[in-house]
């Protein structure tokens, strides 16, 4: 097809001729986008596709890329029917094993999640994993998990299949045909140039796999993922049944899957090997690298262990094929925040076959209607930061989670290269007092405090029981509701939207009304048309033509993108991003108003600082911006003060309120005290999937003024019709249960949702569980608390209590004193 002339303009062009490149076109012309245009460099799936393994796994922590997979399995089933090209599709299942308790642990975890998604994973004793997998020998095994609509699949193949399909409908595929560059004008995309000349168009996807850092760079778009050697072995035929399912063995890193009647078998060294630090070099296309038989063999010992039938088996292959892997393990789609219509498909981390059809069905979306289907945060490109354009940074951090991959997945686990990154000015003077310190998006936070002089040690022990932290955690949550404790909150994204119409631009975003005086502190959600939960944020009215935008750590470059690309055109209001000038400390609890008295002459009572207010005071001889705010649940002070005197405030503060019990905290007691309180969190009990009247938010969004924003249609409709889902708490009878999140909700012994977030509500002295409650006909106050609940904790099933309203001060007496 190379040697057809190239169309002078097409409406999209996808630049990489792998699965998820060939899946991306194959969607957008079933979504009427016939005029789009594929160019390959080389051959169709001559970059990682053809020498991939082919597993193909559905279960991940989200229940979004969960369904994205899911996707990808029922595409694969159908394929060949629509194109008459076999997708080498082979449902034969998965089998993970477990050789230790903790390991047995997570399985049971892993298989509660599963029926929380709607996915039946079933537990195995070590005799029925063993009847299923003949060939292995079983004698270290606890127990092991099956999921029967997992399989296999040729990488090819399928590549193939999707590039006929699309094809079929009307794409134009260029094989040996370069991209050199895109053409951008005043910020808009013009054109692609090739090596055979020019294609204008508007839309350029980009799914170039491991070539798609340096290609993206080229035009300011950040794409964080480096390429990293991965070894597999093919042996000789030798007996294998071609039923038999993929196996996954963790606990010895190694995994293996039957092909033409032997084995393939791979896995996740500890000490993995980066490649091309220097840059891919030319002419690398259906190449791979040298064995590395050394590097392999801890490796293959392990696999002899467990199947001892390869000792004798022919090795006909050693593949080592590099492959493109991200910092967190997740891979990359979306629209760079950086240029308008430049979208990425990239970053699969060695399960870009099992991907393939849902992140390019979800890629198309994106791209048909400007935003994605569902929620795909943790895969979204947005959810990277500044740490992440240093190549070096990415890749130590990418190597770290390359070696994490088979290891057990510890609740609120940090990772520990690249560290520290961002600091705050407070980080050295909280690291001598104790703090042990978690990492989001590149900043240093301190998690909790350890007590040295009782001989604690600042470091994290993880477990699935309760942490080694747990009662530091408790001590710092009682200070919070008994007397005082200052939060370094320093990482908090901050912007600034200032300009003649700032109003009305923020008021067209915000769901809330942000139309209130100078001094005002609004808290509101931003929405989608969909009505669901963009941007969870509060704005400061700093003047007239001025607001203060905050914003969650880890949302920094989602929410600024979010926020620039809605401001209505001719509207004049801009925005900036000013995080790296104010550090804020967190003054919470019941003595926090009298602590403020001591170390300013200005007036902080509750009627001149009122909950939902802000005023400029001074401390220490600085201005400082207090925001009457909390997200602990009591009285309590944002103070947002410039970086540079951030260390004298602080100072001033643990001085004067060391006679009221002031004390350091961190974020995991920010955990549980909004657990009580009911906060919401985005990211996991909100986001764009959920609508503030399905979240109980109702009362932060402005439907009773006549008042349009963005969303205002979906919430009006639902508002009629009633909702299918309502957030709820749950509260086993337990004290000892452990709460995670994704524990499966059930309602008269019927599945009805999972939870969103899971913690211990120290106050109470019970774990505490957030999760929407599900029913297609409707739900609503009396159907919820007309339920029987349980909820399903590591396959064991719990009694618990449903409840509507916070379980701390419903009233608000305590925030609003």
């Amino acid at each position: 097809m190379s040697t057809r002339d190239l169309p002078d303009a097409a409406r999209a062009v996808v630049i990489g001729g792998g699965i998820i490149g060939c899946s991306t076109a194959y969607h957008l012309a079933r979504l009427g986008w016939t005029d789009t245009v594929l160019l390959e460099r080389h051959k169709l799936t001559s970059g990682t596709t053809f020498h991939a393994a082919g597993l193909v796994g559905q279960l991940r922590t989200s229940a979004n890329i969960t369904q994205l997979l899911g996707y990808s399995v029922d595409l694969y089933r159908r394929l060949e029917a629509e194109t008459g090209l076999s997708a080498g599709w082979k449902m034969n299942g998965g089998l993970r094993l477990a050789c230790n308790e903790n390991r047995w642990t997570e399985l049971k975890r892993l298989a509660t999640t599963a029926h929380s998604f709607g996915l039946d994973m079933q537990l195995l004793t070590p005799k029925e994993a063993a009847e299923l997998w003949p060939l292995m020998k079983a004698d270290d095994l606890v127990g092991a998990a099956f999921l029967p609509t997992d399989g296999q699949a040729n990488p090819s193949d399928i590549t193939q299949a999707l590039a006929k399909g699309a094809r079929m409908a009307g794409v134009s595929i260029f094989e040996d045909t370069a991209v050199v560059g895109i053409e951008v004008e005043d910020g808009r995309i013009r054109a692609v140039i090739t090596d055979r000349g020019r294609i204008a168009c508007e839309r350029v996807v980009v799914c170039a796999g491991q070539w798609t850092r340096a290609f993206a760079a080229q035009h300011g778009v950040n794409v964080p993922l480096v390429p990293v050697q991965h070894q597999y072995l093919v042996t000789e035929p030798f007996g294998v049944p071609s039923n038999l399912p993929t196996l996954r063995d963790p606990d010895r890193l190694t995994y293996f899957k039957e092909e033409v009647g032997g084995l393939v078998m791979g896995g996740y060294e500890p000490n993995p090997k980066a490649w091309a630090v220097d840059g891919i070099p030319e002419g690398f296309h259906f190449s791979l690298l040298q064995p590395d038989f050394d590097h392999f063999e801890p490796l293959m010992e392990q696999a002899l262990a467990r199947v001892p039938a390869l000792e004798s088996a022919g090795v006909k292959q050693l593949i080592n094929g590099p492959e493109s892997f991200t910092p967190d393990g997740n891979f990359i789609l979306g629209e760079a925040p950086e240029l308008r219509n430049f979208f990425v498909g990239a970053g699969f981390n060695a399960f870009g076959i099992a991907s393939g059809g849902g992140a390019g069905m979800a890629l198309a979306e994106w791209v048909h209607k400007g935003e994605p289907p569902f929620d795909l945060w943790p895969v979204d490109i947005r959810r990277f930061g500044r740490s992440h354009l240093d190549t070096d940074w990415v890749r130590r951090r990418t190597l770290e989670a390359y070696g994490r991959h088979y290891t057990i997945a510890w609740p609120n686990e940090e990772y520990e290269t690249g560290r520290p990154s961002r600091t705050s000015p407070l980080y050295q003077r909280l690291k001598q007092q104790g703090a042990c310190f978690g990492e989001k998006l590149g900043w240093e936070r301190p998690n909790w405090f350890a007590d040295l002089a009782a001989g604690e040690v600042a470091s994290d022990s993880y477990s699935f029981e309760r942490p080694n932290w747990f009662n530091a955690v408790a001590r710092e949550h009682r200070a919070v509701r008994e007397a005082s404790v200052i939060f370094d909150q320093t990482s908090f994204a901050k912007y600034l939207l200032k300009g003649p119409d700032a109003e009305a631009a923020l008021q067209w975003i915000a769901a809330n009304d942000v139309g209130r005086p100078v001094g005002s502190l609004t808290y509101t959600q931003m929405l989608n048309d969909r009505g669901g939960i963009e941007c969870d944020v509060t704005a400061a009215r700093l003047a007239e033509n001025a607001y203060y935008i905050v914003t969650g750590t880890g949302f920094a470059t989602h929410d600024l993108d979010w926020i620039a690309r809605n401001i209505p055109a001719g509207l004049r209001a801009e925005l900036s991003d000013v995080t790296a000038d104010f550090s804020v400390l967190s003054l919470m609890g019941q003595n926090s108003r009298r602590i403020l008295e001591r170390v300013t002459s200005d007036d902080v009572s509750n009627a001149a600082l009122p909950f939902g207010s802000w005023k400029a005071i001074r401390i220490a001889g600085t201005e400082v911006r207090a925001l009457r705010i909390t997200y602990v649940g009591e009285l309590g002070f944002e103070l947002h003060v410039s970086v540079n005197d951030a260390l004298a405030v602080y100072e001033a503060l643990m001085s004067a309120g060391r006679a009221e019990g002031l004390i350091n905290a961190g974020y995991r007691a920010i955990e549980t005290c909004r657990l009580e309180k009911g906060y919401r969190a985005w990211g996991s009990d909100i986001g764009p999937d959920h609508t503030p009247i399905e979240a109980g938010l109702g009362w932060a969004v402005k439907l009773g003024k006549p008042l349009d924003f963005r969303g205002r249609g979906a919430l009006e409709a639902q508002s009629e019709r009633g909702v299918s889902k309502m957030l709820v708490c749950l509260v086993p009878d337990d004290p000892s249960v452990v709460l995670l999140g994704r524990e499966t909700i059930y309602r008269n012994g019927q599945r009805a949702g999972w939870l969103t977030s899971g913690g211990f509500g120290h106050t109470l002295g019970k774990a505490i569980g957030y999760g929407y409650l599900r029913n297609k006909a409707g739900v609503d106050s009396a159907y919820a608390l007309s339920g029987s609940y349980e909820l399903e904790v590591a396959t064991r099933r719990v009694a618990c209590s449903i409840h509507l309203k916070p379980l701390y001060d419903p009233e608000m007496r305590r925030v609003r004193s």
